[in-house]
């Protein structure tokens, strides 16, 4: 008995077994607005994210408009994406528009490079992909081909998509079924061209988006918001140099890709599912550096646009894992555990609170690949917890930011620590109030008192995601291991609101 009292004081002293408590004050006072365009997806023609995800077989007995997978446009319409972006990533600078368009049958095949090296057979194109956006009722973010395209094709494509005049191109348009235009507004101008876009420099790059940009024209109510590539990581030098030789006036925003990876090595990046208590503390320490990057970059754009006009958007973000075993390595193929919904509830906390810079971002990717929101096998489609974070946050979508100070417990192992809370608020149209919690520790319960002197409410619901395990996931045997719950645990206290936070919990309040 006394040797197993040693083994579980010795447990707890390495683990931080128990309860521990956080203090959260909430201000009422900014001006500030939590973009919904923070929540948006991305679809890259990268393992079975379009053909064999939003784009199936015709023969597959799935409800479908087209070739279109209702099923999938459902469950996002469901959590409201605001934008969507295509068709890359390193796909899109390898990718020529007019191969997309026309008669399917006559449109060419073309050798995915970048992913697998497997053929495409362009039925996916340009139409196909509005289509997609009108049923889902979202935004379209367009990614041109810089790297191996020509300013005349991007032109060209913009024209195509945006112009309600006669040319070569509306004519085209017209003919393949869409006389309107369609008023695309998002450009992102090429995609990293420090690595799979190019291998330029910044200097050289910033040149480039200097004459793209200009030949990309504004048409009749169709202004461009336009997109310059933007760092790798920790690049501060890249985002001076773009922000030093880009005048302010010709960009809406600029890039930022960030990936989670669990071991922080490449070669080496960990599993999806098969991890250890250290592995999952390593993993959220990485996602955490993501303020970081967001801080100094944001410095950096401070220097040269102190108003704020240029935007940063993080169009690439999530955690980045080997793939399944027995899947093809270049469709990164990944599993989805309660672990990743933490990452992605963190991090869009991260995005709301730096909202007065953080103008968009797009979680990689949206079905079959990385830190997916849908999988699907043939007619079986299940909802990730990474999908259920994005539902229960979607109420924070352009509602009125409100500022936060958190007092948070430590989350140590081993010698190395991290906060164990964080959070983020906001105000919507209504004037409810929504407070998103997340406890990163695997196994402290942790009590949250929250201070909201200025800001009057009287009721309190709520929901969570959680799970017994971070190593748990939804399955095609079992898709709903890890759902939405009501949450019970939080009372007024005079102004005070007290929330008993499970360990590994993410819990979105909403206060009338």
């Amino acid at each position: 008995m006394k040797k197993y009292l040693l083994l579980l004081f010795a447990a707890s002293t390495l683990f931080g077994y128990g309860q521990s408590t956080a203090s959260l004050a909430i201000s009422n006072d900014s001006k500030q607005t939590i973009s919904k365009h923070i929540y948006g997806q991305f679809a890259e023609h990268l393992g079975h994210g379009i053909y064999g995800g939003f784009w199936v077989d015709k023969n597959l007995t799935v409800k479908k408009q087209g070739r279109i997978r209702l099923d999938i446009v459902e469950a996002l319409k469901k959590i409201k994406i605001p934008n969507l972006r295509w068709p890359g990533g390193c796909f899109a600078d390898e990718y020529h528009w007019r191969d997309g368009i026309g008669p399917s049958l006559q449109r060419p095949l073309m050798v995915n490079t970048n992913w697998g090296g497997v053929v495409e057979d362009n039925s996916f194109g340009t139409n196909e992909f509005l289509e997609l956006c009108k049923l889902l009722g979202t935004e379209p973010y367009i990614t041109a081909n810089v790297g191996s395209g020509t300013v005349d094709e991007m032109s060209k494509w913009v024209e195509y998509l945006n112009f309600d005049g006669e040319s070569p191109v509306t004519a085209l348009r017209k003919k393949y079924g869409h006389p309107d235009p369609y008023k695309v507004s998002f450009w992102g101008v090429g995609n990293e061209p420090y690595g799979c876009g190019g291998n330029m420099t910044p200097e050289y790059y910033a040149n480039e988006f200097r004459k793209y940009a200009s030949f990309a024209k504004d048409y009749h109510n169709a202004p461009l918001r336009k997109i310059a590539c933007g760092p790798n990581v920790d690049d501060y030098n890249w985002t001076d140099v773009i922000m030093k030789n880009i005048p302010a006036k010709m960009i809406w925003g600029i890039s930022l890709h960030y990936y989670t990876l669990p071991t922080g090595n490449w070669s080496k990046k960990g599993s999806a599912t098969n991890f250890t208590d250290q592995d999952y503390f390593n993993t959220v320490k990485s996602c955490l550096h993501m303020d970081e990057l967001i801080t100094k970059h944001s410095a950096i754009m401070d220097k040269y646009d102190p108003a704020k006009k240029v935007g940063l958007v993080v169009d690439e973000w999530g955690v980045w894992t080997d793939v399944e075993p027995g899947t093809n390595p270049g469709f990164l193929y990944q599993q989805n555990s309660l672990r990743d919904a933490l990452v992605a509830a963190t991090t869009l906390n991260i995005f709301n609170n730096h909202c007065d810079r953080v103008k968009m971002a797009n979680l990689a990717q949206t079905v079959n690949v990385l830190q997916s929101l849908i999988l699907t096998d043939k007619e079986k489609m299940l909802l990730t917890p990474t999908y259920h974070i994005f539902d229960m946050y979607k109420v924070h979508q352009d509602a009125k930011y409100l500022p936060i100070k958190l007092n948070s417990p430590d989350f140590a192992m081993n010698g190395d620590k991290i906060p164990a809370v964080n959070a983020s608020a906001s105000q919507d149209a209504k004037g409810k109030i929504h407070v998103s919690l997340v406890n990163l520790d695997s196994h402290k319960n942790i009590a949250i008192t929250i201070d909201m002197k200025d800001i009057k409410w009287n009721t309190v619901n709520g929901q969570i995601l959680t799970s017994a395990n971070v190593t748990d996931i939804n399955t095609f045997a079992k898709p709903n291991t890890l759902q939405l719950k009501a949450f019970v645990d939080a009372h007024k206290d005079g102004s005070r609101l007290v929330v008993n936070m499970p360990s590994k919990s993410a819990v979105t309040l909403e206060l009338n």
